[in-house]
């Protein structure tokens, strides 16, 4: 299959129009925070995670049945109305006067999640079997959407609300977004062509058959991973950050984005290398460094006082001196380590490794009548480990890389193992994945209220990754036994 006339285009309007659809599907991770921090409204941290926990959940759910549509109808008039769609809502929600109503309209402006279905669906079906990586990726890339919302979104709160001095100014901007996407919506239906796939002519039943094999939850548990933990440390990164690090809410959002932005950007490279080196290589790859990152990222910031070398003492005795730097017990002397105090402004300079330092304190006193291997000086040991932010940060913005080209190799197996049900598998992966951006934050809240640790979500990343590579590998090992025998029996027949 050759590349289709105005291919190229359709990609570069589905990518403008996703990434318009990710910036106003996560608004509320800004727009809630603003409202709260500033007391307009008098929301709890609970009302606060649902409101910025519903539009993921809506958009997630609908991504199957957006899927779906587009197959049956092709991807133009289902993304143009997606975009109209869900513009009604978003005005609406600068109406909003409580908990409630906020709701309410966050559930409808929260389709614009499913777009990404839609979008794959629409982009793949243009691109021949080689180009779909690099095409999936680049249209994938409009995740970026995301960091576009937090670096522009603080910004014009500030400005609509006169720097804080009118409140009721935040009003103006669901009104904007809502007018982006109608305006995309007009762009979109001008300059796109509609094209449909094989399977649009099958019944709702035949087309949900693929639905029935266990490869398409394994492509979710994937993208649960990938994707959905993407959506979640986006988010949970801001508190990570000022609780962890004493970070500002500018600085701690500054470094948020530095993590959503380049996972979003990178996947066009991992669709590229998907598609020269397979996606299953990628993916282990992926979930291998996934692993080990995450394993990395669990070891918290520590200050620990435990106990250390101790002195005793060699043969009974009286002891006849006792000083700071030594114990003298029947003419023998005893040296102690002393206690220099090096950890206390370990803060001031930058640490890659743990810290320690040991010392000895006397136990004794003089005169006392000490046995053979009594304890002497006890032993005291403080071991520091700065959990440095800026390395922190690096790595965190290496793993959300990571995803971000392991989305990109997600997809890539769907047109291959089902060409013609692109739609309703990414739609469903895409649920999947939509669901671990609902659902991790809530786990993270509990483990961090059962361990006292920021760092327990990366416990969960870890074994996530370890499940799904497990799991990948026991796959690829059954069809590798599978296949061995043909190949076998293909060798010796050529070489009789």
């Amino acid at each position: 299959m050759e590349v289709t006339k105005g291919a190229n285009k359709i990609l570069f309007i589905n990518t403008l129009a996703f990434t318009f659809c990710f910036a106003a599907w996560l608004l509320n991770g800004i727009l809630v925070t603003f409202l709260a921090d500033n007391q307009v409204f008098n929301w709890n941290a609970v009302q606060i995670g649902w409101l910025i926990g519903i539009p993921v959940l809506t958009g997630a759910i609908f991504r199957l049945p957006a899927g779906i549509l587009t197959d049956k109808f092709g991807g133009k008039p289902v993304f143009a109305g997606l975009l109209l769609l869900s513009a009604i809502p978003m005005y609406l929600l600068s109406y909003a006067n409580g908990f409630w109503s906020f709701a309410f309209c966050s559930l409808g402006f929260g389709i614009t999640g499913a777009s990404f279905a839609v979008g794959i669906a629409f982009s793949s079906i243009w691109f021949p079997k080689e180009r779909q990586g690099v095409a999936l990726g680049i249209f994938g890339a409009g995740n970026a959407g995301a960091a576009i919302t937090t670096f522009i979104g603080p910004k014009l709160l500030n400005y609509l609300t006169e720097g804080k001095t009118q409140l009721e100014g935040w009003r103006t901007m669901p009104k904007m977004y809502a007018a982006f996407l109608v305006i995309m919506a007009i762009i979109f239906f001008l300059t796109t062509t509609n094209k449909k796939p094989i399977s649009s002519t099958k019944s709702l039943n035949g087309m949900l058959q693929p639905l029935k094999s266990v490869r398409v939850w394994r492509f979710g548990l994937y993208y649960f991973l990938v994707f959905g933990c993407f959506v979640a440390f986006a988010g949970w990164l801001v508190p990570y950050y000022t609780n962890v690090y004493a970070l500002d809410l500018a600085t701690a959002g500054l470094l948020a984005s530095c993590f959503s932005l380049p996972s979003g950007v990178i996947r066009a490279f991992g669709g590229w290398l998907s598609d020269k080196f397979g996606a299953r290589k990628v993916m282990y790859g992926v979930l291998g460094t996934s692993m080990l990152l995450s394993a990395v990222l669990v070891i918290p910031k520590m200050d620990i006082y435990a106990a250390g070398r101790g002195i005793m003492a060699k043969n009974s005795g009286v002891v006849e001196e006792v000083s700071s730097e030594f114990i003298q017990v029947n003419n023998y002397t005893y040296q102690l380590k002393q206690h220099d105090d090096k950890l206390a402004y370990i803060d001031d300079t930058f640490q890659f490794f743990p810290v320690k330092e040991s010392w000895q304190e006397v136990r004794v006193k003089k005169g006392d009548v000490v046995n053979k291997k009594e304890l002497l000086a006890e032993g005291r040991t403080h071991i520091y480990f700065q959990a440095n932010v800026w390395v922190f940060a690096i790595i965190a913005i290496i793993i959300g890389s990571v995803w971000g080209i392991g989305k990109a190799a997600v997809y890539k197996h769907i047109p291959d193992y089902f060409p013609d049900e692109v739609g309703v598998v990414g739609g469903m992966v895409g649920v999947l994945g939509g669901l671990g951006g609902f659902f991790c934050p809530i786990l993270f809240g509990y483990l961090l209220e059962g361990t006292g640790l920021w760092s327990s979500c990366w416990i969960l990343m870890f074994l996530l990754s370890a499940i799904c590579l497990i799991w990948m590998h026991r796959v690829v090992q059954k069809m590798t036994n599978k296949a061995t025998p043909l190949l076998v029996n293909k060798f010796e027949n050529n070489v009789s």
